[in-house]
């Protein structure tokens, strides 16, 4: 097994920020930034390089949803729960098909990734994921789930087990998220 310090702090942390966004904690961004770091190491590491970039952009998104959950309401207010709409999905999804294909194809070509299709798609779905929790979008548990799966893969083919491992419960999480957030949305919506 090839398992690390940055591996178990990175599990560790993250797997509290992910319980703390379901129950939509604000602390959820504070752990999720140091899980963050820590997997930046981690996937430098193991030659995943569109994860090690993604942690980058993980960390603009730390800050910028905890900007948007304690602000981003009316009146910069608590933000609430919303659901997606399909305009949004038309153009999330055209977003991810253009970026996975394009850094598939810069991946494969300019480094030694050691999964760049499955690396690009897993980091892409996590991007638009990201950004949907940090918008309180509650589809965003659906996207998540599809990025887990996927992520449990590579990591088994890559040995980091203790990170799959994290990934299936993750999985759990996202499911558990979904169902919390949209009891959660229903209690907000007038009868």
């Amino acid at each position: 097994m090839n398992l690390s310090l940055y591996e178990i702090i990175a599990v560790i942390t993250s797997l509290l920020s992910v319980w703390l966004y379901v129950k939509e904690n604000i602390w959820c961004w504070l752990t999720g930034l140091v899980g963050v770091i820590f997997y930046l190491i981690v996937f430098y590491q193991s030659k995943l390089y569109a994860d090690m970039g993604l942690q980058i952009i993980y960390i603009y998104l730390q800050i910028y949803g905890w900007y948007k959950w304690l602000y981003g309401g009316k009146n910069r207010t608590e933000l609430r729960i919303s659901r997606s709409t399909a305009k949004l999905n038309v153009m999330l999804a055209t977003i991810g098909i253009a970026s996975t294909t394009l850094m598939a194809y810069l991946l494969s070509r300019f480094t030694d990734a050691a999964l760049p299709l499955w690396d690009s798609t897993a980091t892409v779905l996590s991007l638009i994921a990201q950004w949907m929790i940090a918008k309180k979008i509650l589809e965003n548990w659906i996207v998540w789930i599809t990025a887990d799966v996927l992520y449990t893969g590579i990591f088994f083919y890559k040995g980091l087990f203790l990170s799959m491992g994290l990934y299936t419960v993750f999985l759990l999480l996202a499911t558990l998220g979904y169902f919390e957030w949209r009891k959660s949305l229903q209690k907000l919506q007038p009868a």
